[in-house]
Parts: C-alpha cells; structure tokens; sequence
C-alpha cells in the first residue's frame, strides 16, 4: 500500500472509530483490507483506496472500519474482573439497591462473550443476589459483530476458551458443529450499536461500566474524553473495570483506584460533577 494510501486509510479510519494506526500497521491493514476488496469485487487495494476516497460516507466505509476493529474476546476473559464483580462489586450494589435492578454496561461488547459470561456468572449467584435483577446492556460499533452477539452461536473453538464446563452444560446447547446459549441467558442482555466516540447520554445511567482491552487503540485525549464522559453515566460511587493493562492514572482523575482491586475503579462525584458542568 502506497504511503499516501495507509495515511488517508488511518486518518479516515481514526476519524470514525478513534482506532489509531500507525505506519508499522500497513502491514494489518493490508491484510484486513484485501478481504474487503475481494467481497466489494474491487480489484485491488489501490482502488478500494480509490474508491473510498470518492465515497467518504457509504457501506463501503462501514465495511472498512469494521474489519479494522479489533475484535478478539472470549468467554471470562481474565478471570480478575469477574472475581471483582462477584465479590466486591455485587455485594456492595445489593446492599445499596435494596431489590433496584443493578443496570451493567459492556462496552465494545464485540461478539458478546463478556456480557453472556456476566449473565451466567450472575445467574449463579442466585440468591446472593437478594431479589436484585441484573440489566446487561452490550454495545459495540461492528454490526457484524452485534449480529453474532444476539444470536448467541459460538464455535467449539470458541466454547473451549476460557468457559468453564459447568457453564458450558448448563446454558448451552449443541447445535450441529456448533454451541447456541439458553434464552434464558440470551434474554439477559440486550445489544446496541454503539460508537464510543459518539454521545452515548441516550443509553441512560449505569452501576458498572465495562470498559476492557479497548481504549488502548485510542490516544491519550480521547481516552480522557470517553472516559470523561462515561463518568457521567455512571450513578455515584458506581464502577468502572478496565483490561489487565489499562489504567485511569495519567489520563483523567474521574475515576480513582478501588484498592486491592486491579483494574476497578469507582467515578469520583466531585470530579464527575465538574465534568457534566464543563
């Protein structure tokens, strides 16, 4: 790929999902591209380029965008985040619900492991949960991904990673080659489409946000202004978890550190506030 190619591939790229590439990625791009083309029926990288120039705003953008998100997830993805919710997030919310539905948002959601594995490990906890419903919302920008989300069919492969067998026999049922999860399980969430980038005011107020192994394809300032502003939308002290790698620290002061917690952050009201008045 042409250098002027990649520079406007990444500027276009960046401008609708805030992912940013830089050189070294020609290579990825190259690669996520071409499979692009050949569906189109766009005979090579330089005309795809070629013709997203002259169609800025189309399916074609989407289709390119799409297949430059990351979207690698499994089932319990590091396990830490769901020992946090189960024994420090949950009991803390129960007590102060008092039988008020507990509202999780997951965001870039991708092909729906974590919501489904919040679902089930919520599911377990049965009466610990003190008659408190669990409102899982799922958001992601890939529709392809979202698709596959509520359908709720996952490869053998991809039951194998990370979902213990218990879960497995309990809540899923095979399907040919494949495995399709309860309706019971399935009912518990609820998809949107979803870019980070954008206002997401309209999805409401939430008790947790999860918010994993995503913004580390961001830049610094827009990782200040997502988090920012998801620090609105979560109701005080609320929760915030982010991946194994990822911190708050450096970047905004909304959130400050749970300790003895990796990863787990509560909103800060003061800090929050002053970012709703900015």
């Amino acid at each position: 790929m042409k250098p002027a190619d990649f520079d406007f591939v990444a500027k276009l790229v960046r401008e609708r999902s805030g992912l940013v590439l830089t050189p070294d990625k020609a290579y990825l791009v190259e690669s996520r591209l071409g499979p692009v083309a050949r569906k189109e029926g766009i005979p090579s990288l330089d005309d795809l380029v070629s013709s997203l120039r002259l169609r800025t705003h189309s399916p074609l953008v989407d289709a390119v965008v799409d297949a430059m998100t990351t979207n690698e997830t499994f089932f319990f993805r590091d396990k830490t985040p769901f020992d946090l919710l189960e024994n420090i997030i949950i009991p803390d919310l129960v007590a102060k619900k008092r039988g008020a539905p507990i509202k999780i948002w997951c965001a870039a959601a991708s092909t729906g492991q974590e919501p489904y594995s919040i679902a089930m490990l919520v599911d377990s906890l049965g009466h610990k949960m003190g008659g408190c419903k669990v409102e899982i919302l799922g958001t992601d920008i890939s529709e392809r991904c979202l698709e596959k989300a509520k359908a709720g069919i996952y490869t053998q492969f991809e039951v194998q990673r990370g979902l213990p067998v218990q879960y497995l026999m309990k809540h899923f049922k095979k399907e040919g080659e494949n495995w399709k999860i309860s309706d019971q399980i399935r009912s518990a969430v609820r998809y949107r489409s979803m870019n980070l980038l954008d206002d997401f005011r309209a999805l409401g107020r939430f008790d947790v946000i999860f918010c994993r192994n995503v913004l580390i394809y961001f830049d610094a300032p827009t990782k200040k202004r997502i988090l920012d502003r998801m620090a609105t939308q979560v109701e005080p002290p609320g929760y915030l978890l982010m991946g194994a790698a990822e911190t708050t620290l450096g970047i905004t002061d909304v959130f400050k550190p749970v300790q003895n917690a990796r990863g787990l952050y509560n909103v800060d009201p003061t800090k929050a506030g002053l970012t709703r008045a900015a």
